[in-house]
């Protein structure tokens, strides 16, 4: 299986001949099994090619190569990475990033990308539990260091006079190519909520391959050139990418921070082909100007759920170019739905990737039938854990149908229990989204006297829109079981997101509650 993932990918990235075999042992022999091999080799077949084009630059592979290896000698001779050391990357997308991440790689030591959004308590928090030898940060992103008491050794990604990743002093001269012990890439989960969960990812030749393969050939990205990651970095899902594109040779777009106008500005300006997201980003991209976006050959939507509503929009505006992908910081990649899998249901999340084990457990641990609702249990070679008798439980609740097509409703703790009866926001909001007045819902659970807990909805309307309550639920009354209903339905001027596109339910139960709140019958 390994071995025939490894021949496919080589095949589809053109180095299943003499010359291609010989630049990746080359590389490998070089740089050892790192993520700086894997830019040597996309050098070496894509050198003049345009790597990234950011804000302030726009480099071809061979400047990138050239400068991280710059950039890696300095921060060998000047901080002393190495093996066993230990360096915080607290950045935007821009290129000083990308830069750092190659270069720290190569010294060996391990890289912690860490959430631009956290705060300064938060921050102290995991600089206290991971004990960073240097943090590499965006000059705005000063306050966050005082705010942590952070005195450990700082570099700036950006400065034009004190140190920083963008001036590089000529003395540091590139040290002889020497192979380096492959060092991890940590994402840390849930750091702008509580404690941050460190999930560590080690370079493999061969871990990484079926998503790797997946991904090629279910979205065909071998096909277009130009790429915009919208994403994050320093998520799971932004690296990942990022990664891939840079193996495929792509010219990658990257800004620091969405901002739709922008987005679709640089969709045009670029061509780009393909794009990730987040549902919200495309969301925004289409409403303020959909005819910039007609380059886009693939839409890679990740990071929260995909509506109904939202996925006829892209089809209407854009044609069959909308891919779902599921999966978590832990587990990686594991379900994606291709745009005629939508067209099954724009409801699914699609099919599981080969190498993925996903079984769907109740409460007792035991397998759900088909069609029963259970939670996500994942185990596959690529995962944080990385070992054939790992079970990941993920936390999110969903199905398989008979086509095995997978479905998302919620997460575990978002499930409310309703007089007895399983009640899953997410089966709610599905509905109400589909009203032509209804621009976006978010429903969660709220206590009730009499049933336990009941549903809340929460609705934003569309621009200059006029709708009741009543109107609302005389609508919804036949499309639902009766302990669907809600409870309260309030209706909003914006539904707030979190940085990472998800609706902020958190702050969303503070809305106050209907004054006349509905029973059902």
């Amino acid at each position: 299986m390994q071995i025939f993932c490894l021949f496919h990918v080589l095949y589809k990235l053109k180095l299943l001949s003499p010359i291609g075999l010989f630049r990746l042992l080359t590389a490998i022999y070089q740089y050892g099994i790192n993520v700086m091999m894997l830019l040597k080799v996309a050098e070496r077949m894509h050198g003049h090619k345009i790597a990234l084009a950011d804000d302030l630059e726009t480099i071809t592979y061979h400047e990138l190569l050239s400068q991280s290896e710059q950039l890696s000698a300095m921060l060998k001779q000047a901080y002393g990475l190495a093996s066993g050391k230990r360096v915080g990357i607290l950045c935007k997308n821009h290129a000083s990033l990308i830069k750092t991440i190659f270069a720290a790689s190569y010294t060996g030591a391990d890289i912690f990308l860490l959430n631009t959004e956290m705060s300064g308590k938060q921050l102290k928090q995991i600089a206290e539990a991971h004990d960073f030898d240097l943090l590499v940060h965006d000059v705005e992103l000063t306050v966050l260091t005082r705010q942590a008491s952070y005195e450990k050794a700082t570099l700036l990604s950006y400065h034009d006079q004190l140190p920083a990743v963008n001036r590089m002093d000529a003395t540091f001269i590139p040290e002889p190519r020497t192979r380096t012990y492959a060092s991890q890439i940590n994402l840390l989960t849930g750091g702008t909520t509580g404690r941050a969960k460190k999930v560590a990812h080690k370079p493999s030749l061969f871990n990484y391959l079926p998503p790797f393969l997946a991904l090629l050939n279910r979205l065909q990205l071998q096909r277009y050139q130009t790429a915009y990651l919208a994403t994050p970095i320093y998520h799971g899902y932004g690296i990942a990418f990022l990664l891939l594109f840079i193996a495929l040779g792509k010219k990658i777009v990257i800004t620091s921070g969405f901002d739709a106008k922008k987005a679709c500005d640089l969709i045009k300006k670029h061509r780009v082909e393909v794009i990730t997201v987040v549902p919200l980003m495309i969301h925004k991209m289409l409403n303020h100007d959909a005819d910039s976006l007609q380059s886009l050959a693939c839409i890679a939507s990740g990071g929260a759920e995909l509506n109904p509503k939202l996925v006829a929009h892209v089809r209407s505006k854009l044609g069959a170019v909308l891919y779902n992908l599921y999966g978590t910081s832990e587990a990686g990649l594991n379900i994606i739905a291709t745009p005629e899998d939508l067209h099954y249901t724009a409801k699914t999340l699609g099919r599981k990737i080969k190498g993925t084990h996903l079984h769907v457990l109740n409460d007792q641990k035991n397998r759900c039938s088909v069609g029963e609702i259970g939670e996500f249990c994942v185990k596959n070679k690529w995962s944080m854990r990385n070992q054939s008798r790992s079970w990941i439980e993920t936390g999110d609740l969903g199905y398989r149908d008979k086509q095995g097509y997978y479905f998302l409703c919620g997460r575990v703790d978002d499930m409310v229990v309703s007089a007895g009866e399983n009640v899953y926001p997410i089966e709610l909001e599905q509905v109400l989204i589909q009203h032509p007045f209804v621009e976006d819902v978010a429903v969660f659970g709220v206590p009730d006297e009499m049933f336990g807990q009941r549903l809340k909805a929460v609705v934003q309307l569309i621009h200059h829109a006029a709708l009741t309550e009543a109107e609302l639920r005389d609508w919804l009354r036949p499309q639902v079981a009766r302990y669907q209903m809600p409870k309260e339905i309030v209706f909003v001027d914006q539904i707030s997101y979190t940085h990472l596109g998800k609706r902020d339910k958190k702050q969303l139960r503070s809305f106050p509650a209907s004054e006349n709140p509905y029973t059902p019958v």
